[in-house]
């Protein structure tokens, strides 16, 4: 299978220092036929096209800005930090949050944090698409952002000198992460005030999934990002709550970005037959379908979602409640419903996401800035930013979700049932349109509506 990931451009970084809507996919090299055409040639003369010499044409004048600044610029110019900022203003031209370019050192540590263990404050960032907001949607337990005092909600607004915004999260986030025992200076809005906070770097561990059983025997599986080992973490956690007597079962999704669309699908697996899990449709109407093989484990489920519920949880949500295996409970999801390919860009380490396609729920419903709709609607009380422990039933949402996995487990919960999904073709294999010779370079996903600091 293809690694495919998605997040919601929501992105999130743990200000631990972790990032990376539920997929990765596979894509050709990067390199251009003009490259080839200069690495094929020995002397000092090249053959190039009439379409390789209209495009070099057509960026002649890059190249006459940078003659000009190297000529007259009132100091010597750092050209390696001009041509990362002419990448960065290229990709900013498609106005798309969720395209962008990654320096060397923002590449490795993007496939760093999949890992799990960052330098950095332990926060995780969404942002948001329409206001470019950057919002705190989770602060890890015993992490140095809660030790400090920042809370979940709360808008980054500064991070030692630079102002936050979608356009410099990457920066910031670069900044968050440091030398273990040093202080970084954050400032945020809450509340419409502006407060401010040192907060000293440590090392952060993040746990991708938590699970814990609850009264009457509910099963409770906590998913905080399709990412790492998530996929058989949960196997294990569900397997050990199956064998305690689970007799129903929550999954909650709830500000979980996204990540590996392979382990939306992984999941997906587990309870659905045979069947489409999503598709794929790319610019040209071409499909690519993804689909579980045989799964089909047959457990009364709710599943959790709210705003920041984004890409790969909205995968899995949307293919479980169109085939009518889980009860959604929460509200409104992010709704991001494109993917992105991840690729590195030339032989310095340095590479760029690009938004390729959008992907359908199993009955061909795109989610895209509109969202997965509960099934039973309940929010949060107004204010209400307590970081309650794993399984606490005093939230309030997660207490109504035990209601209904209660109700579904004695056969007393009445709702209107969905559309039954129609078959896509149960018989594509994920990933079908990928060459034979793919590897795994390039990966795609929703990366980075979501990143973790």
């Amino acid at each position: 299978m293809k690694n495919l990931r998605v997040f919601g451009r929501v992105a999130l970084i743990l200000a631990l220092a972790l990032v990376l809507v539920a997929g990765s996919t596979l894509m050709p090299s990067a390199k251009s036929s003009t490259q080839n055409a200069l690495e094929a040639e020995d002397s000092d003369t090249v053959t190039l096209s009439r379409e390789e010499y209209n495009r070099l044409e057509r960026y002649q004048s890059l190249d006459e800005i940078a003659q000009v600044v190297e000529q007259y610029y009132y100091v010597q110019p750092d050209e390696d930090a001009m041509l990362d900022g002419a990448k960065r203003g290229l990709l900013a031209g498609l106005g798309d949050p969720y395209t962008f370019y990654y320096s060397p050192e923002e590449y490795a540590e993007m496939w760093a944090d999949d890992e799990g263990e960052y330098a950095g404050i332990g926060i995780q960032i969404s942002v948001s698409y329409e206001t470019l907001a950057c919002t705190i949607s989770r602060i890890f337990s015993d992490s140095p952002a809660a030790k400090a005092g920042l809370l979940k909600g709360d808008i980054l607004s500064r991070v030692e000198d630079l102002n936050v915004d979608a356009s410099t999260l990457n920066s910031a986030v670069a900044i968050m992460r440091g030398e273990v025992g040093t202080t970084v200076h954050v400032q945020v809005i809450r509340n419409g005030a502006t407060l401010d906070f040192d907060v000293e770097r440590a090392v952060v561990h993040v746990n991708w999934v938590s699970s814990c059983m609850l009264d009457h025997n509910v099963g409770y599986i906590l998913l905080y990002e399709f990412a790492g080992d998530c996929a058989e973490s949960f196997q294990k956690q569900l397997d050990a709550l199956v064998s305690q007597g689970a007799k129903s079962l929550i999954i909650d999704l709830r500000d979980n970005p996204g990540g590996w669309m392979e382990s939306a699908v992984k999941l997906a697996d587990i309870f659905l037959p045979k069947e489409t899990v999503t598709y794929l449709e790319y610019r040209n109407g071409e499909r690519e379908y993804y689909n579980a093989t045989d799964g089909a484990l047959s457990i009364p489920m709710v599943l959790m979602l709210n705003e920041n519920s984004a890409s790969s949880s909205e995968i899995l949500a949307g293919a479980l409640q169109d085939y009518g295996v889980a009860t959604i409970v929460g509200t409104q999801s992010y709704g991001k419903g494109i993917v992105q390919y991840v690729l590195p860009l030339g032989n310095n380490g340095a590479g760029m996401q690009l938004t390729t396609a959008l992907y359908y729920t199993p009955n061909g419903r795109s989610i895209h800035k509109i969202g997965i709709t509960p099934d039973v609607k309940v929010s949060m009380p107004e204010g209400d930013t307590t970081l309650y422990e794993v399984g606490d039933l005093k939230d309030a949402q997660l207490h109504k979700a035990w209601e209904v996995a209660q109700q579904k487990a004695s056969g007393t919960f009445v709702t209107v049932a969905p559309t039954a999904a129609s078959g896509l073709s149960p018989e594509a294999t994920p990933g079908a349109a990928a060459s034979s010779d793919s590897t795994n370079d390039v990966q795609a996903g929703d990366l980075f509506t979501f990143r973790v600091s």
